[in-house]
């Protein structure tokens, strides 16, 4: 096909308070792989997170500047569900999550979709933990 389009989303934007803190909570506490870590001078960083076996999409960890920036901090999406990080074993990350202390916000529950529980990151962002019914290629 002649310039058939091809995208995906490479990174996702998390507005941190502490590039370091927020490294720990990501590899330890959900086991994500650091992809990256580099020094930008003027104490910026380019800091870039992955679940395991993850198809490319990182979040990018990117330390609040300025009073909005760190207003965003813990709230980028007014309180919804932010980010949804699907697992091909529910109950094995939630049992690994929960006792290494995430904070989740109810109890896991069967959907038409899945298995799907909300917790939170080390700022209050929520997320959804997820395995669908019938997951996509």
């Amino acid at each position: 096909m002649k310039n058939e389009i091809k995208q995906h989303i490479g990174s996702v934007a998390l507005v941190v308070n502490d590039y370091d803190e927020a490294i720990a909570f990501y590899t330890e506490k959900l086991q994500f792989t650091l992809v990256e870590d580099t020094d930008l001078g003027e104490g910026k960083r380019w800091v870039l997170v992955s679940p395991p076996g993850s198809n490319g999409t990182h979040l990018l960890l990117a330390k609040a500047s300025n009073q909005q920036q760190m207003h965003a901090v813990g709230n980028q999406t007014g309180g919804r569900v932010f980010l949804f990080l699907h697992s091909n074993d529910f109950w094995r990350d939630y049992n690994s999550m929960k006792s290494k202390g995430v904070v989740f916000n109810e109890s896991p529950r069967e959907e038409p979709y899945g298995t799907v529980v909300v917790f939170q990151d080390l700022y209050g962002n929520t997320w959804d933990l997820l395995e669908l019914k019938h997951p996509k290629g």
